[in-house]
């Protein structure tokens, strides 16, 4: 049976930064079968590859920089980052898709990721919760995530 990680990153201490932890915390607390794992990994660097094994599909919720109007939502694949650098998802210290090459060379196989991502307003400020703006979306976010989860599920089964 193939296995789906759901991963939530951010720092919920920078505002919009926080999105996909705190959208991940929404989705764990629901009903998912046994080959699905939500959960968060805040801002978790150097060994966040170390989460992929063992799985087969990872879907990344986090803040997506693409030049876009604060609140948008984004479905990106690995090619849609590796064509446009713009849009590269990097965990503070290291990119997701260095990530994702240092579990292949590790364990000998790597998850195939998909990234859920918003267009953040502020992610400077200290401050827990996110700005009006990407408040105003987030459960639209969550709600593009469990579709997608779900679609997943769906291609996997």
């Amino acid at each position: 049976m193939e296995k789906l990680l759901v991963l939530g990153i951010g720092n919920t201490l920078l505002t919009d930064d926080g999105v996909g932890v705190h959208a991940a915390e929404i989705l764990w607390k629901e009903e998912w079968p046994e080959n699905v794992t939500v959960m968060e990994a805040g801002t978790f660097t150097q060994d966040i590859y170390v989460l992929f094994q063992g799985y087969d599909r990872l879907l990344v919720l986090d803040v997506i920089h693409a030049e876009h109007k604060p609140g948008t939502i984004y479905e990106l694949t690995e090619d849609d980052i590796r064509s446009n650098k713009k849009q590269r998802v990097s965990i503070h210290d290291i990119d997701m898709l260095d990530s994702l090459q240092m579990c292949e060379m590790r364990c000998g196989k790597r998850p195939k990721m998909e990234i859920i991502g918003m267009q953040p307003h502020d992610i400077t400020t200290w401050n827990i919760g996110l700005s009006e703006v990407c408040q105003g979306q987030f459960d639209n976010f969550v709600s593009h995530a469990r579709k997608r989860i779900n679609e997943i599920i769906a291609e996997m089964n």
